[in-house]
């Protein structure tokens, strides 16, 4: 679907305003509806069988303010919806102060600008995400901000061709507690759009945690290509943890076959320990039913070199964004 290559590529994690509806001068809404229906075939080696299940998964709604060179978001999120587990959360609040030499200034809790997948459903070529989650639990899907949003202060500079981000973070948001300073967690992103259809994306995120032991290392380098009707997208990714260094690689080919019909074809492998690979093939039909209205078809086959865990996924989805 057309709108999806903007919503990737947007920049520094916050949510993008590609659609929106206009209340006055200084707000306005967007936000998205999405449920599907999947069902999962695990292995035998998964004691708890196979999987399925439909219903709503996420419900999201932005309100986007603007008052001269002060911008601001709220996202306002609810997931799980009807499992009790569903009440209203605050996933992203944050304001912007733009100076006139392209510095910006931003306070408050947002996502990472790491990785190709950093978006909502709605900015999304496919049900699933690329990976999975490492043995330690870390995921290499950095940009899902159900899982990576942070409080902090994120310093920026955009020029034509290139911008860059830092972002300063600490989870427990505090920097001093019982007279002991806290680490802070930082990260930096840089993007390249020097070269007509190309996008590149590197960065690095650094998680101090309580102990050493459990502090994380990560790094990703990505980019997009539009050749035609045809999108290519790769990236690698590195997260080094206690147990060492673990890498990720995705590719990804998103073809419009018309001006409603598109299908995604993605590989991805990752690391989830030091001898345990996992690897995912999807293919991914997509369709616009309006201009609001999409859906995704999905099978995905994904192999994991412990045994007997291999599993099939297929999915329907359906996004409606406003």
């Amino acid at each position: 679907m057309k709108n999806k290559i903007m919503a990737m590529l947007v920049a520094f994690g916050m949510v993008g305003s590609i659609s929106a509806v206009e209340i006055n001068e200084n707000l306005s809404i967007n936000g998205f509806i999405d449920g599907s229906i999947s069902k999962t075939d695990n292995g035998s080696a998964i004691a708890t069988g196979d999987d399925a299940d439909w219903g709503l998964d996420e419900i999201e709604v932005n309100f986007l303010f603007n008052i001269g060179s002060v911008s601001g978001t709220v996202a306002l999120d609810s997931q799980a919806i009807g499992s009790g587990n569903d009440d209203i959360e605050i996933e992203q609040a944050h304001f912007t102060y733009t100076l006139e030499n392209g510095v910006s200034l931003t306070f408050g809790r947002f996502g990472s600008a790491l990785g190709l997948e950093r978006e909502d459903p709605a900015g999304l070529y496919t049900f699933s995400r690329a990976y999975g989650s490492t043995a330690a639990g870390n995921s290499f899907n950095f940009g899902d901000v159900d899982n990576n949003a942070v409080e902090g202060l994120v310093i920026s500079y955009a020029a034509d061709a290139w911008s860059l981000g830092v972002s300063i973070d600490n989870p427990s948001g505090s920097i001093r507690s019982g007279g002991t300073k806290d680490d802070l967690n930082y990260e930096v992103a840089l993007s390249y759009t020097g070269i007509e259809n190309l996008s590149v994306g590197i960065g690095h995120y650094k998680d101090n945690r309580a102990t050493a032991a459990n502090e994380v290392d990560a790094t990703n380098i990505n980019a997009t290509y539009q050749v035609g009707k045809a999108l290519l997208g790769a990236e690698w990714s590195q997260v080094d943890e206690s147990t060492g260094d673990l890498d990720a690689q995705m590719f990804l080919v998103d073809y419009d076959i018309s001006d409603k019909l598109g299908v995604a074809v993605r590989y991805s492998t990752y690391q989830e320990s030091a001898t345990v690979d996992v690897d995912k093939i999807t293919i991914a039909p997509n369709y616009a039913i309006t201009e609001s209205l999409g859906a995704i078809l999905e099978y995905s086959d994904i192999s994991s070199d412990t045994a007997n865990s291999d599993s099939d996924l297929i999915a329907l989805e359906l996004t409606y964004t406003f």
